[in-house]
């Protein structure tokens, strides 16, 4: 099955494990990011995130490749931001909406406290009940553990 990872990463832990997944499923990485960059340090960075976050912004991104029609499954990974996924993501669901409707979907999300309901809002947004795999993870580049390249494996290995 040919796969594709769309991933948002700001500080490096997402697109750390979009490259583990990589590496495993030997699949396509696809970076998005937002024309007008998130501050990446001090309180600018909580509150300017946060808030796009939670009020489901969608900003425009800079250019990507994504032919739908390539994949059979599509691993979409990004940061926990206020308890839901990073806005950039959302941006590439709307845009790319019929195109992920008959996929296999599984989805990853890194953060540095806890979760948030980030799957649950996830699942809504692509109008799904389940999807194929879920993974979150706690600093994963910054705290590397045997554990989560585990966690990692599994998660592939569902993927399959």
């Amino acid at each position: 099955m040919k796969t594709a990872i769309v991933y948002y990463s700001q500080s490096g832990n997402t697109e750390y494990v979009a490259k583990a997944c990589a590496r495993l499923l030997g699949a396509d990485l696809i970076p998005i990011a937002p024309v007008k960059e998130y501050p990446s340090t001090g309180f600018k960075k909580f509150l300017w995130g946060g808030k796009s976050a939670v009020m489901g912004e969608a900003p425009r991104l800079e250019n990507y490749a994504f032919d739908a029609e390539a994949y059979e499954g599509v691993i979409l990974g990004c940061p926990v931001w206020a308890g839901t996924f990073a806005p950039p993501l959302r941006t590439f669901i709307e845009e790319n909406r019929e195109g992920l409707r008959d996929k296999r979907i599984a989805a990853f999300a890194c953060c540095s406290g806890g979760p948030g309901k980030v799957m649950e809002k996830l699942k809504k947004v692509l109008s799904l009940d389940a999807l194929a795999g879920e993974l979150i993870l706690i600093d994963p580049k910054e705290k590397p553990s045997e554990e989560n390249e585990a966690r990692i494996k599994a998660f592939c290995d569902a993927m399959r």
